[in-house]
């Protein structure tokens, strides 16, 4: 039972409970990789064959628009990110996935969670709610553009991302609000 405690403990903060076989059997399928700060897990271009969940550091998933990166997620400690649209229709990702910090993460390949989760209840639940979770965190995200203020938007994040808010560049955090470092910076004194 390779990193069985680790597995769990990851997932212990996640969404759904799994049995002690289920659990056995996701941490024989699951890979630990250990990843430096700034090393890419996904490139853009490539196919996203995994979710990610990390153990230790910090994660962001990002993409380029108009020459600038915008960060669209941040993964901490317990946390996954997962490039969708990738990993559902296995096209190239428009997503980037980069290590913000020296981490730890453990790969889940879609496909062979696929496959268990046809075999295991369980499993089922845990695919089912990590893929609602991501869609709707998706969605809450896009409403939160569409129809919050800069303050009402930095807040929320403050409220999702307490461990990034902490640990993550203020480019980085501007860019997952829109809005750039000197606009971060008066939001932050109250002057927006």
């Amino acid at each position: 039972m390779k990193n069985t405690g680790k597995i769990a403990a990851i997932l212990s903060n996640s969404i759904f409970r799994l049995n002690e076989n289920e659990l056995e059997i996701l941490t024989e399928m699951m890979q630990e990789k250990v990843v430096k700060k700034g090393e890419f897990l996904l490139k853009e271009g490539a196919i996203a064959k995994d979710i990610y969940w990390v153990s230790s550091g910090m994660l962001r998933q990002f993409y380029y628009k108009d020459g600038r990166d915008i960060t669209e997620h941040f993964a901490c400690e317990g946390q996954g990110a997962l490039c969708i649209t990738s990993l559902f229709n296995q096209v190239g990702s428009k997503l980037i996935v980069e290590a913000l910090e020296n981490s730890t993460v453990f790969l889940m390949p879609y496909d062979k969670l696929i496959y268990l989760s046809e075999q295991h209840k369980g499993i089922a639940g845990l695919l089912r709610k990590l893929l609602e979770g991501s869609l709707i965190m998706s969605q809450e995200k896009a409403d939160s553009w569409r129809f919050e203020t800069v303050r009402e938007r930095y807040e929320r994040f403050l409220r999702e991302y307490p461990d990034a808010a902490k640990r993550a560049s203020v480019n980085h955090i501007a860019s997952y609000l829109l809005m750039t470092p000197e606009s971060l910076s008066r939001v932050r004194a109250g002057l927006l």
